[in-house]
C-alpha cells in the first residue's frame, strides 16, 4: 500500500535486517523499525511492534531465517532449537507464526539459504492470498455496503491488502461506495488507531464508534454486513480473535446481520477440534489502565486514564463459535462454517469458485 506517495509492506526482509512499520507509533508517526538478529524480531513481536495474523507469520519466518543465518558452527542445532522455542512463545494464540516457523524450520534444514528462500516465499503469498481473499469478498457487496469491523486485519495486519480490509479496498477500487463503522477495540484501540489510519490513507469513508455501540448501529439497521479477521480457526469452525469480537457476533445473529471471518487458509488449524482447544494470550493490565496519545505539545505521551490503585484484567482473545458465523472469506473462495468444507478448502489448489459449500 502506499503511504505518503510511496508503496510499502508491511514487513520485509533485506539481507539479515527484517524492517517493518512501527505500529506503536501510528497514527501519530509512520516510521520502519529495523531488527537485525532473531531476539530483536521476537522483541518487536512481543512489543507489538509488529502485530496481526499474516504479519506476525511474516515476521516469525523472518526470525527463523535469522536465527538460520546467524547460528555459530559450535552448538548449531542448539542454538536453532532455542530460537525456534523463543520465536513460538512471543503470540502464542497466533497460528499464522507457527505455521510460518514450522515452514522455515523444515526449509532450514537443507541451509540458511533455503530458510531465507523459504521466508521470502511465505510473504510473498501472504500479499498473494489477502490480495485473492479481497476479490472473493468484494463480490459479496452491492453497489452501496456498510460494513462494521473490529480490531484491525488490515494491510498493517498482513504483509499488503490484508483480510477483513482487502474487500473493502478491492470494492472500492471496482467502483462501489463502501462505508465502514470502525470499532475502536479497545484497550490497545487498534481499531480507532490503525484501522482508521488505513481507511484514511486509502480515503475510504468511515467513522470510529466506541465498541459497546455497536449493537446501536446493528438495531437501526444501519450495518449490512460484519468482516472481522481471526488469529487461529479450529477444525470445526470456532475462531479466535481480538476480544470483543464474541460479543459482535452474537448481536449480529440476534439482528440477522452476516457475520463473515475473512482469513488465509494458513490461519485454519487442522489439528485444534474446537475453540477450547485454543491458548488464548493474557496481556499485561497496563494496556487498560494507560493510554498513549499526543499532548498539547505535540509529543507522543502515555498517561493513566483509570483510577490509582485499580488492576485490570487484559484477555487479548476470545472465541467466536461457529453457530454465530455466516461464512469464511478465503484465498479459495467463501465456505460455511462446517468441518467437512474445512477440511476440503484448506487441502484444495486456488479455486475461481466463489462459494463453496
Amino acid at each position: 500500500m502506499k503511504v505518503n506517495g510511496e508503496e510499502y509492506r508491511t514487513i520485509w526482509m533485506e539481507g539479515t535486517t527484517v524492517y517493518m512499520v512501527e505500529q506503536n507509533l501510528l497514527p501519530f508517526e509512520f516510521e520502519i523499525h529495523e531488527a537485525s538478529t532473531y531476539f530483536e524480531t521476537c522483541f518487536a513481536i512481543t512489543t507489538m511492534i509488529v502485530r496481526g495474523a499474516g504479519a506476525l507469520g511474516a515476521a516469525a519466518g523472518f526470525a527463523m531465517a535469522q536465527a538460520f543465518m546467524h547460528a555459530p558452527e559450535d552448538d548449531y542445532w542448539d542454538f536453532i532449537e532455542q530460537a525456534k522455542e523463543d520465536i513460538e512463545a512471543t503470540r502464542p494464540t497466533a497460528r499464522n507464526l507457527f505455521y510460518a516457523v514450522e515452514r522455515v524450520y523444515k526449509a532450514g534444514k537443507n541451509g540458511a539459504k533455503e530458510a531465507v528462500k523459504e521466508a521470502q516465499l511465505l510473504a510473498d503469498e501472504d500479499a498473494r492470498d489477502s490480495r485473492l481473499i479481497g476479490k472473493f469478498g468484494a463480490e459479496l457487496f452491492g453497489d452501496e455496503t456498510s460494513i462494521l469491523t473490529h480490531c484491525n486485519a488490515g494491510w498493517l495486519a498482513f504483509v499488503n491488502y490484508g483480510t477483513a480490509l482487502s474487500p473493502i479496498y478491492m470494492a472500492k477500487k471496482d467502483g462501489k461506495k463502501v462505508f465502514v463503522y470502525v470499532d475502536e477495540t479497545r484497550p490497545r484501540n487498534q481499531g480507532a488507531r490503525l484501522t482508521a489510519w488505513e481507511l484514511k490513507n486509502e480515503k475510504v469513508d468511515h467513522v470510529i464508534i466506541p465498541d459497546n455501540a455497536a449493537a446501536y448501529f446493528m438495531k437501526r439497521k444501519l450495518v449490512d454486513f460484519v468482516i472481522v479477521g481471526a488469529d487461529r480457526i479450529a477444525r470445526n469452525g470456532d475462531v479466535a480473535n481480538k476480544i470483543g469480537t464474541l460479543e459482535k457476533a452474537i448481536v449480529a445473529k440476534e439482528y440477522g446481520i452476516p457475520f463473515y471471518v475473512a482469513a488465509p487458509t494458513s490461519t485454519f488449524d487442522l489439528n485444534c477440534l474446537h475453540g477450547m482447544e485454543i491458548e488464548l494470550e493474557t496481556r499485561s493490565e497496563d494496556e487498560v489502565l494507560y493510554q498513549t496519545g499526543i499532548d498539547t505539545n505535540g509529543n507522543l505521551s502515555k498517561i493513566r486514564v483509570a483510577s490509582p490503585g485499580s488492576h485490570a484484567e487484559n484477555p487479548a482473545f476470545d472465541v467466536t463459535p461457529s453457530k454465530y458465523i455466516t461464512g469464511f472469506i478465503t484465498e479459495k473462495g467463501i465456505i460455511k462454517p462446517y468441518v467437512q468444507s474445512i477440511k476440503r478448502i484448506c487441502k484444495a489448489k486456488r479455486s475461481s469458485i466463489n462459494y463453496l459449500e
